[in-house]
């Protein structure tokens, strides 16, 4: 199927990517995947904002990417400020600087393999897997046109592009999860 004839098909309620000619139609996500998916928003959207330092999109916005050509549904994306402006109506146009993606029974291989090998050679410079099947997760900065790991820091994950933006993974797995406010005060959201 082409990009075009795609778009022409695929509607608001289908949950499905396009890469590189092929449809992936995705299942709807679990509660606890769309608990964590909101609670990361939740923290990343003020973060991002009370320091202007860009935009937030999440699972309903589409990346564009180039290599391979895709029109992909990240969990939770950042893009800096300067680059805003690659917002579309319903798409954001190229690579987003951070991509999160959160693990579900049907995702684990396009999470760690497919979306890696994508985002990496798209040029995501951070891409952050949070894997609650596992309880792991793994944070990879571009690094001459390769990810490697970010290595924890005092039982956190220090974002590199995020400047001043950090998490502790064990949040992650807490039920409930941690208060929002709570997490904001600690990152000093005010």
């Amino acid at each position: 199927m082409t990009e075009r004839e795609f778009l022409d098909w695929v509607g608001e309620k289908t949950r499905a990517e396009w890469v590189d000619g092929e449809v992936i139609v995705m299942s709807p996500v679990s509660t606890e995947h769309d608990d964590l998916q909101s609670w990361l928003i939740s923290i990343l959207r003020p973060f991002v904002e009370s320091n202007d330092l860009g935009r937030v999109g999440g699972s309903e916005r589409a990346v564009r990417l180039e290599r391979p050509r895709a029109r992909r549904l990240t969990d939770i994306f950042f893009v800096s400020r300067e680059r805003v402006a690659a917002f579309e109506k319903n798409v954001f146009a190229g690579s987003p600087d951070v991509v999160f993606e959160i693990v579900s029974p049907d995702s684990t291989t396009r999470d760690y393999r497919d979306k890696l090998q994508a985002y990496e050679s798209s040029g995501v410079k951070e891409y952050w897997i949070i894997d609650p099947l596992s309880h792991r997760a793994e944070a990879n900065e571009l690094a001459k046109g390769r990810y490697k790991a970010i290595p924890g820091k005092e039982r956190a994950i220090h974002s590199k592009v995020i400047k001043g933006f950090w998490l502790r993974p064990s949040w992650f797995w807490q039920q409930p999860l941690p208060k929002v406010l709570e997490i904001l005060k600690q990152l000093g959201v005010r």
